[in-house]
């Protein structure tokens, strides 16, 4: 008889066996209300692989007693629905997860819709595309969409430890010694992914012999050969994980192309794609932004390569894109205005619009004074006219302050002075 994989057998059976994803499954977040009061409505799950969509739909299921079904949208056919929806009828109601549900096809969609109306079924799709741009408008619409994210160092521990210990489940009946460095490689290399940690971990206790007195040493060398991907000299909380991507940052704005490149080099060996990418994208907005604006979409169409090239050939676009962002002129104007205006706004300095700016497209507006002594830009030379946009409360309020780094900004620059 085949045993099914570590991470399968560890899927959480309630709601309250979850780890991470606690602005969904925390005291008081919406899914965990949901499951309480008994009013499940469909939704769709997306996020990376490996994050829990599999695992909050089933911990869901077990939550509220009712029949959970697993479907794929690409690899069951009509047939496999219609058995389905034959059980909802006979139990009244029947959670359905269907994974790669932006693949469902528009026969299977249009069997599944009336049954998704009247409540029969409950559809928990899952997809690691985004549902905004990939799935079908009638399901997306009949569905509530909430975003999963990759679960943290503290959270990866927690599910590796909960492994080792569970004696019906997981590898408690073995007497498993991880070390630490170990740990902390399975808990960080695997990017939020617990199915991939757990299922390394799986392979590294049965590929690995006892000691004579019956225990199994992982150590980090084991770790490293069972998930592909090399370590970095973690210490005790992986701090050096967060290190080396602050000093990757830091030397990219510091202007530094030697020690940016360091720090490709050395996230390239561990193998963290996605942890690149994003912090590229970031330096790109954050670091360079308007002092030249094309760096975004540049560093963008690097990360897609990469990511459709793969190592090792992805570290050429990936280098491409360190070096100019390096040698670009640095602009942190936009992240320092929008913060401002965040910041009045959380302190509560907001205001009220003012009237000749608000909604005057419904009867009676007129004579409310909304829209009134509105002056229309692109009536007036340059498309420019003086009129107050700002709340009375913050009319005075200046969130931009510009720099002269580069032609771009510095157009900007002239632009905004010559305004005020």
């Amino acid at each position: 008889m085949s045993i099914k994989p570590l991470a399968f057998r560890m899927r959480p059976r309630t709601i309250d066996e979850i780890i991470g994803q606690e602005h969904l499954v925390g005291e008081g977040k919406i899914i965990r209300r949901m499951v309480l009061a008994k009013q499940l409505s469909s939704m769709i799950l997306y996020g990376p692989p490996g994050i829990g969509k599999t695992s909050i739909a089933s911990a869901i299921a077990g939550s509220t007693q009712y029949a959970f079904r697993s479907l794929n949208a690409v690899t069951n056919n009509k047939k496999d629905m219609e058995i389905v929806v034959q059980e909802a009828k006979m139990s009244g109601k029947v959670i359905l997860l269907l994974d790669e549900v932006h693949r469902l096809d528009k026969t299977k969609q249009d069997f599944l819709l009336p049954y998704l109306e009247n409540g029969m079924i409950t559809l928990i799709g899952a997809t690691t595309s985004n549902p905004y741009h990939a799935i079908n408008p009638a399901i997306r619409s009949r569905c509530q969409i909430f975003e999963l994210t990759p679960l943290s160092i503290q959270d990866m521990t927690i599910a590796i430890k909960r492994a080792l210990i569970d004696e019906d489940r997981g590898l408690g009946k073995l007497n498993v010694e991880l070390g630490e460095d170990a740990l902390i490689h399975f808990a960080t290399g695997s990017n939020g992914d617990v199915r991939s940690a757990l299922n390394a971990l799986e392979l590294a206790v049965r590929s690995t012999s006892s000691t004579e007195d019956g225990s199994i040493h992982i150590t980090v060398d084991i770790a490293e050969e069972c998930l592909q991907k090399k370590s970095f000299a973690h210490d005790k909380d992986g701090d050096a994980h967060y290190d080396v991507m602050s000093g990757f940052q830091k030397s990219i704005r510091g202007s530094d192309v030697n020690a940016s490149l360091h720090y490709l080099g050395r996230l390239i060996e561990a193998g963290d794609l996605p942890t690149i990418a994003r912090r590229l994208l970031v330096i790109a907005y954050e670091d360079i932004g308007l002092a030249s604006p094309q760096a975004g979409p540049r560093t963008l169409a690097a990360i897609e390569s990469a990511e459709r090239l793969g190592f090792p050939e992805a570290r050429i676009p990936l280098a491409n894109a360190v070096i100019e962002l390096c040698l670009s002129p640095k602009s942190n104007t936009a992240i320092s205005a929008i913060d401002a205006a965040l910041s009045d706004i959380r302190q509560g300095k907001s205001g009220v619009v003012p009237d000749h700016l608000k909604d005057a497209h419904y009867k009676g507006a007129k004579e409310l004074g909304r829209g009134v002594e509105y002056k229309y830009p692109h009536d007036y030379p340059n498309g420019w006219v003086k009129q107050q946009y700002l709340p009375n409360t913050l009319k005075k309020a200046r969130y931009y302050e510009p720099k002269t780094t580069g032609k771009f900004e510095q157009a900007l620059k002239q632009i905004y002075d010559n305004m005020k």
